[in-house]
């Protein structure tokens, strides 16, 4: 479900209103209670100070709950401790709110169990504050609940562009062309060679027109396709050795689920940059580690100092820059990149939750 992006939306949602939010939230706290039926009994400096007296606890009050209470217990999940906790914040707010009013108005304001804050019984006070509260958490609920869609709809963008690189690029005429013209040439001189080849192109176009569709695909299969990758250009390219390791249990690799074509860029560019003008041997070598809840990637290759590739070569697929933004979208801080370069290597070390 989509929401329009109304100026009172953006006004809610977007950080560059942030100051401006919690000005008008004081303010209207402060217009709320200036025009009390409690406050306006009053008159000059007793009306002021009253107002005081009961502005700051809930100002406080309300901020606990934004800044703790919301993200440590009700976005993750643990409702009914959250919901303690607000009933305890407000009997303290009020306990605060009382001994002070109890101190400069000792005749209009005590706290007891009959009397709450302003001469209001205690469980009406209640009920008077936790609604209050409960708009703050709505608003939190609702700002966040905005920013995961508008992630969701970049992401969405991200991974439907990524389809259609895929399709434009990676399975392109010029590398069926290739793959197909080396089948040839093997059938001739390695028929057995030439059925693997055939097979591991199968693998890899069944991969890209169909799992690679799919929310989240295992990573066997995820490091089967870029073995197959692998073995392909391995057959376009004279000296460029290749080599794929894990130390991961088996039974780990089959159980454990990721969103496609998180690695394909990177080795995409490895092979683009392993290419070495003078003929001498490449290599691109990755590793693929699961340990605990966390996955590691590796990704290294060789690299000439004196090799450009061309401005018009698109090999390079979605490009270092969208993946990072779709690294973000999907994980947030919870992942780490760091990317390496030196004049003769480049290496990709990569490290996700799952």
């Amino acid at each position: 479900m989509e929401v329009q992006d109304t100026k009172v939306i953006k006004f809610i949602t977007e950080d560059k209103y942030r100051v401006l939010r919690h000005v008008v939230l004081l303010l209207g706290i402060l217009a709320i209670l200036s025009y009390s039926r409690d406050v306006t009994e009053y008159h000059g400096s007793f009306r002021y100070l009253k107002v005081l007296v009961v502005y700051v606890p809930l100002v406080f009050m309300c901020y606990v709950n934004m800044n703790i209470l919301v993200p440590v217990f009700f976005f993750k999940g643990r409702y009914l401790v959250y919901f303690l906790f607000v009933i305890l914040l407000v009997i303290l707010t009020l306990t605060i709110i009382s001994n002070i009013l109890d101190l400069f108005f000792p005749n209009n304001a005590r706290f007891d169990v009959q009397r709450g804050y302003a001469g209001r019984g205690f469980y009406e006070s209640i009920i008077i504050l936790i609604p209050i509260l409960l708009v703050t958490t709505m608003i939190q609920l609702f700002q966040r609940w905005m920013r995961d869609s508008q992630k969701i709809n970049e992401l969405n963008s991200i991974t439907f562009n990524m389809e259609l690189n895929e399709l434009r690029n990676q399975i392109t005429p010029h590398f069926l062309f290739n793959m197909l013209n080396g089948i040839k040439s093997l059938v001739r001189t390695d028929p057995e060679k030439a059925t693997i080849v055939i097979m591991k192109l199968s693998e890899f176009l069944r991969y890209q027109l169909y799992e690679n569709n799919d929310e989240r695909v295992l990573l066997k299969s995820e490091i089967n396709f870029l073995t197959n990758f692998l073995d392909l250009e391995t057959l376009r390219r004279d000296n460029l050795s290749v080599e794929i390791t894990n130390n991961t249990d088996s039974l780990i690799i089959k159980s454990v689920f990721l969103p496609p074509n998180l690695f394909t860029t990177f080795i995409e560019n490895a092979v683009k940059y392993s290419v070495n003008i003078s003929g001498e041997a490449s290599f691109v070598r990755i590793h693929i580690n699961v340990v605990g809840d966390k996955l590691h990637f590796s990704c290294v290759n060789s690299k000439d100092p004196n090799y450009l590739p061309s401005s018009n070569d698109k090999s390079g697929g979605l490009g270092l820059g969208n993946i990072k933004r779709r690294l973000e979208l999907l994980y947030g801080d919870k992942h780490t990149l760091d990317i390496k370069a030196t004049g003769t290597r480049y290496e990709i070390n990569l490290t996700i939750p799952l």
